[in-house]
């Protein structure tokens, strides 16, 4: 992956913030334990919802099951936002990340997936890569989704910044 463009939007942020820098923002998208997602139902509303993902080669790696809300929203806009940080007001990182979900079937890859589920949980999250999806070993099909970020928002607290990244 290439390094993103980064800017620092003044309107939002302190007088002597600088942006939050792409190395600290990327460790907090390695490092969450939990994402928030925001999907579009096809009559228009938003739909969101806690998730577990991974990063990996620049980008973000989900899963869901073919019969839940974010699946079929899926199927009809594939525009998400992915969000993570904590609920402090004067301290943290909450990144907020835009682009589109893509299915993931190349086995290869969904075998790399499954290793960085178990790798990242400490062997909490065991996939089996097969052709198309992935397959909790406790039983379960489900499917994968690739969000390679269009645009990163990272908004610093404490120091208030308001940071983006373009890709």
């Amino acid at each position: 992956m290439n390094e993103p463009v980064t800017n620092i939007d003044p309107r939002f942020s302190d007088p002597d913030a600088v942006a939050t820098p792409w190395d600290e923002t990327r460790r907090v998208l390695e490092t969450a334990e939990l994402f928030w997602i925001s999907t579009i139902r096809a009559d228009d509303r938003p739909h969101m919802t806690p998730l577990v993902a991974v990063w990996l080669d620049g980008a973000l790696y989900f899963t869901t099951g073919a019969a839940e809300q974010k699946a079929l929203n899926l199927r009809e806009n594939p525009h998400v936002i992915l969000m993570t940080g904590c609920n402090h007001w004067d301290a943290g990182l909450d990144v907020v990340v835009e682009g589109k979900a893509i299915s993931v079937v190349d086995r290869a890859m969904l075998k790399r997936l499954a290793a960085a589920w178990a790798t990242k949980w400490d062997g909490r999250w065991q996939y089996e890569g097969r052709d198309g999806d992935l397959f909790h070993t406790n039983g379960g099909m489900a499917l994968v989704f690739e969000v390679k970020p269009t645009k990163i928002l990272a908004f610093a607290k404490g120091t208030f910044s308001h940071t983006r990244y373009q890709f």
